[in-house]
């Protein structure tokens, strides 16, 4: 699922790919899926994108966006986009098929849920979008430790999860639950622990393992658990995730845990994490 380092990955590796080039045809929709969202009707956005040429690329929290000339096309996490190269076979099943001028593709399928949003600039008004595009990025000096400290001010109750702290709410878009095991794991904070245990030099582990954590899986291309625009798995190696749940905790030696909490699974080491 999309978070903030593939979202970035995505977006750098579009720009590079993709500005330039003109779309011939879009078509959305051909292959209908139950969980997939479009914005109005999928319908028409080959006649909001064709001919229009993709001028730049940007990531708002866990969504990369393409832009192309005065329109958007948004992503949201459930969404698969890769890039096929000029003459390339496409899948036969997909959600969106962007074809441009030099016979290359850009091919979108909705894994699970997700939404691909194509719309005019400044007229999609979803709160999530909008929240997103408002909130600094953890990745950007904007997002520094009085910045957390005021997230932790505005509706922090102190019963309340470091989960469901830092990945709900939207209090910090596209942080999500992938990328949350490894930053709990690098401050050594449990999933369950409630807020008002947590002291301030805790507070501040938290805060550096989210700009470091993040920035490391950004600068090697995003988590091993997910896959890039060219279909590549990303170089960063997760501590806490199913690729390791099997395996002994590399800073003890302990047996890792999985649980269901807050309607995803955790991971954590007990010795390392301790509740």
């Amino acid at each position: 699922m999309l978070e903030i380092p593939e979202s970035y990955v995505l977006a750098h590796q579009m720009k590079e790919t993709l500005v330039g080039k003109t779309i011939e045809k879009a078509v959305a929709n051909s292959h209908p899926h139950g969980f997939a969202w479009y914005w109005e009707n999928p319908a028409d956005y080959g006649a909001m994108l064709n001919g229009k040429k993709i001028t730049n690329t940007a990531s708002y929290g866990g969504r990369p966006e393409i832009w192309a000339e005065d329109m958007r096309i948004s992503f949201g996490d459930g969404v698969n986009a890769r890039y096929y190269a000029p003459k390339a076979k496409r899948p036969s099943k997909h959600q969106l098929l962007v074809e441009f001028d030099d016979e290359s593709a850009l091919c979108c399928t909705v894994q699970m849920l997700g939404g691909i949003w194509a719309f005019p600039d400044g007229l999609n008004d979803d709160m999530y979008y909008a929240v997103a595009k408002e909130k600094p990025s953890p990745l950007s000096d904007e997002f520094d430790e009085a910045y957390f400290d005021s997230l932790f001010a505005e509706d922090a109750k102190p019963t309340m999860s470091a989960k469901a702290f830092l990945a709900t709410k939207q209090r910090i878009p596209g942080l999500g639950n992938g990328a949350l095991q490894d930053i709990l794991f690098n401050a050594r904070i449990h999933p369950k622990r409630k807020l008002e245990s947590i002291g301030d030099s805790e507070k501040e582990a938290i805060f550096t393992s989210i700009k470091t954590t993040l920035a490391a899986m950004r600068d090697s291309g995003g988590r091993d658990t997910e896959k890039d625009l060219f279909n590549n798995q990303g170089g960063y190696k997760t501590i806490l995730s199913k690729n390791t749940l099997h395996a002994p905790c590399y800073a003890c030696g302990g047996m890792l845990v999985r649980k269901s909490f807050l309607g995803g699974n955790i991971y954590f080491c007990g010795t390392c994490q301790p509740l």
